[in-house]
């Protein structure tokens, strides 16, 4: 059991967070969060992806309690108890993926992703990619709207919806997905070690531009595209017990 004597609370943007942040920063006091034990975070998954890009490097603990929609990343709204909620909590460590993208003229970028890293075409014309794993070539031509590579922990978002495999925290494992794949059709994607150096080449640039996107980073007209986790970063989640993330991502694979 972790004590955690100073609190600092976050809000998404609106009335109803805000002035949850409001009341919940009068009730435990309001620490710097630069300063703070843990994080508290009141919104949606958007704004805990947010909250997680923002605080990176700091390893400190971030709870979320759920402002928004889904609120797959979040725990139940309530006011009441926190700081022993808090202290009960089971942590959950992830690791963000690194995207490095060199665009057609050259310019090269950097971007961390927590859910997935996914390039998607630009236009009507359908993207060919060659992927290379380890600096093998796995798939020559790949003819699709795009492909993602997904961690654990967003295994359940947009790989999910492309039909890619729910993949839990313990797996020790990436998910490469086709998006939309026309050729070859029976290809549905692989899983990959974590240590996996992912290279995707964009073929045929100048008549099918690709986007490539690292959580909400995106940057265009990318000619190649390097990914792999980034093990020395981690991310510490902290969920009521009882209701782990691991439960949770469990749990989506037998949802009917």
């Amino acid at each position: 059991m972790t004590q955690f004597s100073k609190i600092a609370f976050v809000a998404a943007r609106g009335d109803t967070a805000e002035a949850a942040r409001a009341r919940l920063a009068s009730r435990y006091g309001d620490a710097a969060p630069e300063k703070a034990d843990v994080i508290v975070a009141l919104g949606g998954d958007g704004f805990m992806l947010q909250t997680l890009h923002q605080y990176m490097t700091s390893r400190i603990p971030i709870y979320g309690m759920n402002q928004g929609t889904l609120g797959f990343l979040m725990n139940e709204y309530r006011e009441d108890s926190l700081v022993e909620r808090l202290a009960e909590a089971q942590a959950a460590t992830v690791h963000p993926l690194r995207m490095r993208a060199v665009t057609l003229n050259g310019e090269q970028h950097e971007a961390l992703a927590i859910n997935e890293v996914a390039l998607l075409r630009q236009t009507r014309q359908t993207a060919k990619l060659r992927i290379s794993i380890d600096g093998r070539v796995r798939v020559e031509e790949l003819v699709c709207d795009g492909a993602l590579v997904a961690t654990p922990a967003g295994s359940t978002a947009y790989n999910l919806s492309a039909h890619g495999p729910v993949l839990p925290l313990s797996a020790g494992a990436l998910a490469l997905t086709p998006i939309s794949a026309f050729r070859p059709r029976r290809w549905r994607g692989a899983l990959l070690g974590r240590n996996a150096t992912v290279k995707i080449d964009v073929l045929e640039t100048a008549k099918r531009p690709v986007s490539a996107t690292a959580d909400f980073n995106e940057v265009r007209d990318v000619a190649s595209v390097e990914i792999r986790e980034a093990p020395e970063i981690d991310l510490i989640l902290l969920f009521d017990a009882g209701h782990s993330l691991e439960e949770r991502i469990l749990s989506e694979q037998f949802l009917t």
